[in-house]
């Protein structure tokens, strides 16, 4: 495997859907611990002013591009991450894999979404073992016990965490001593994308400027993060590649 390439202090893993899986298989047949997180712009904007996400980040085994963004903040760095991985994309391919061999546990969005996505995986793979539970549990301490149970109950191979960063990135940190399952694996908003309230727009458009169709998609709740942080994230990267101090 490539050497990671390092974007604002976070190390991202030029990995391919198929070397993720590589090493998922591996990790759940020898029950060792995997955890999974990605970049994108908003993910990396972030941890330029939270240290605790970046050091997350650093600590996960595996952190892989999930942007085009990032793919160009690598390239106006010298560098190169070949492969472009989002959740909305890939979560079809792992359900495929994931039949018949491997369970999962999907915790993450508003009640009832998670649920309504986990469905859609198992109509398209009946032979899929999936279940789910909403993520509002990480903001309402109490019901964190009760969530661990039912998701340790479920026995699962592979646990998916959709809560938005760096909400889940946190809640993973602070709970994955009391989560048993080999892998554990950050996905944002993916559950969104599954059950349809969210539209990615056409393939063609998103796979060159995503961030472009999710801000019309919901323009009052992200022109910030892409209108704002987008070009916050390019003099980030610019400061980076003459060595001066990283813009906070």
């Amino acid at each position: 495997m490539a050497p990671p390439v390092e974007i604002l202090g976070v190390r991202v893993d030029p990995l391919s859907f198929e070397d993720l899986v590589t090493r998922v298989e591996a990790a759940i047949a020898a029950r060792s611990r995997l955890r999974l997180t990605y970049a994108n712009v908003h993910v990396l904007n972030t941890a330029a002013r939270d240290g605790r996400l970046t050091g997350i980040l650093n600590a996960a085994e595996l952190c892989f591009c999930d942007g085009n963004g990032v793919r160009m903040g690598a390239q106006l760095l010298g560098q190169d991450l070949p492969h472009r991985m989002t959740g909305a994309d890939w979560i079809w391919d792992l359900a495929a894999r994931a039949e018949g061999q491997w369970r999962i546990w999907w915790i993450g969005g508003e009640p009832g979404v998670t649920e309504e996505a986990a469905a859609e995986l198992r109509r398209r793979y009946p032979g899929l073992e999936i279940g789910a539970d909403h993520g509002f549990h990480a903001r309402q301490g109490p019901e964190d016990a009760a969530c661990l149970d039912r998701l340790n109950a479920f026995r699962p191979d592979i646990v998916l965490v959709g809560m938005g960063t760096p909400v889940q990135e946190y809640w993973v940190e602070d709970h994955q001593d009391r989560i048993d399952a080999p892998v554990i694996w950050c996905l944002g908003a993916t559950a969104d994308f599954v059950t349809g309230r969210v539209s990615r727009g056409p393939r063609w458009f998103t796979d060159r400027l995503e961030w472009a169709g999710r801000l019309l998609a919901e323009p009052q709740r992200l022109w910030k993060r892409y209108l704002l942080g987008n070009p916050a994230f390019l003099l980030r990267v610019g400061a980076q590649r003459l060595g001066r101090p990283q813009v906070r």
